[in-house]
């Protein structure tokens, strides 16, 4: 398996290399070439097994210069009992027609520990396979729950440093407290004035200064990131939408085949995105529904194909979904368009210099056809919280 650049000015790349990296030399974000496709006769056999057999199998579709072996290394590292407890990732059913997938069960109880235990693994296995002599500094933008699920995974890891970016005023105080008391030697952490918008987009800005990777070079470090733009981030989360399905089955709420709908908060894009991505490989699912707080621009883009990040920005109770600037739907529209890079390329230019863009009719059916978008302000949001505890008895 081989990965591009959703900007289309790069060569074709290893899955190590590109996580190596992590963003692309022209600014995009590393794709496969190509979406490897599984068979209902093997979704279903993953029903017998744990969740890290089941993560095998499918990162072994998408890291194909990792050995069986040693991705099951990693995997078995990244979740293992004294992390994560016995099911890392339990189907809880709520009512007759919703279960709720728990993704709280990691060190930082964020549900970015399902990737970003693994992320360190994967790291420093495709350093080897890239011949990467330099240390890699980590760049980190976060809206919260990142930050800290970053640091936990990359704290003290050889060959690694790790720097974190947050908006000072922009998180709640248990994801700062948890980001600056982090321990080891290799991290960093640093509150910015401004939004996650502002960290992410100084973070990429310095991706893209080629005169100081290249003075970087020169002292003997390169720059990565733990961002869900890097694939070693966004790949093990196709793994959960997996388990979820199969558990359904195993419970018997759903027969093998049946097509579900998956619910997902979302800020940055990446979560829905490898949901999006299990659906390509062949998992049952009708709709992904883009549930968004009040800052609301994904369920506008996906009700008129506007993006338009130029609104008021709001902080609210849901700080990791605060965000206006969604860097993996990069990713989609490169899929949607059919890999037309030019055209990605050109949306993302004029998001950056005019702050809106808008696609295409057809490519705007299609996804439509996929996701649903909507919101809740903050009121509703803690309605929410309050009548499925009442009605429930589930938090």
């Amino acid at each position: 398996m081989l990965y591009v650049s959703t900007r289309g000015k790069t060569d074709l790349f290893s899955a190590a290399h590109a996580i190596t990296r992590g963003l692309a030399a022209d600014g995009g974000l590393f794709v496969p070439q190509n979406i490897p496709a599984m068979r209902m006769v093997d979704i279903k056999a993953m029903e017998r097994k744990p969740y890290t057999e089941r993560a095998v199998d499918v990162l072994l579709q998408y890291l194909t210069d990792f050995s069986e072996d040693e991705l099951r290394e990693c995997v078995n590292a990244a979740y293992a009992p004294e992390k994560f407890g016995d099911n890392p990732v339990p189907l809880v059913q709520v009512n007759d027609n919703t279960g709720v997938l728990e993704l709280w069960h990691g060190p930082t109880s964020a549900f970015k520990d399902m990737a970003l235990q693994l992320l360190p693994h994967l790291l420093t296995r495709s350093m080897q396979k890239t011949g990467e002599t330099n240390k890699v500094v980590i760049l980190v933008a976060t809206s919260g729950d990142t930050g800290k699920a970053a640091l936990e995974g990359f704290a003290d890891v050889p060959g690694t440093q790790i720097i974190v970016f947050y908006p000072s005023e922009g998180v709640s105080d248990i994801q700062k407290q948890q980001m600056i008391t982090q321990t080891g030697k290799n991290v960093k952490v640093f509150g910015i004035e401004g939004n996650f918008d502002d960290a992410q987009r100084g973070v990429k800005e310095i991706f893209g200064n080629t005169a100081l990777s290249d003075e970087l070079a020169k002292k003997g470090y390169t720059f990565s990131s733990a961002n869900s733009i890097n694939w070693g981030r966004l790949v093990p989360q196709i793994v959960y939408y997996f388990s979820a399905y199969v558990d359904a089955v195993k419970a018997g709420k759903i027969t093998a085949g049946d097509p579900i709908n998956f619910v997902v908060p979302t800020g940055n894009f990446g979560d829905i995105l490898a949901g999006y991505y299990a659906k390509l490989m062949g998992l049952p699912i009708d709709r992904l529904l883009c549930a968004s707080n009040s800052n609301n621009v994904l369920t506008d883009f996906i009700n008129t194909g506007v993006y338009d990040r130029r609104r008021e920005f709001f902080k609210t109770v849901s700080p990791s979904m605060d965000i206006l600037v969604s860097s993996n739907l990069e990713r989609l529209l490169y899929s949607v368009t059919e890999h037309d890079a030019a055209r990605v390329a050109d949306y993302m230019k004029r998001l950056n210099t005019e702050g809106h863009y808008e696609i295409d009719s057809e490519d705007l059916k299609q996804i439509q056809s996929q996701f649903f978008g909507a919101w809740v302000d903050e009121l509703e949001t803690k309605e929410a919280i309050g009548r499925i505890y009442n009605d429930y008895h589930y938090l």
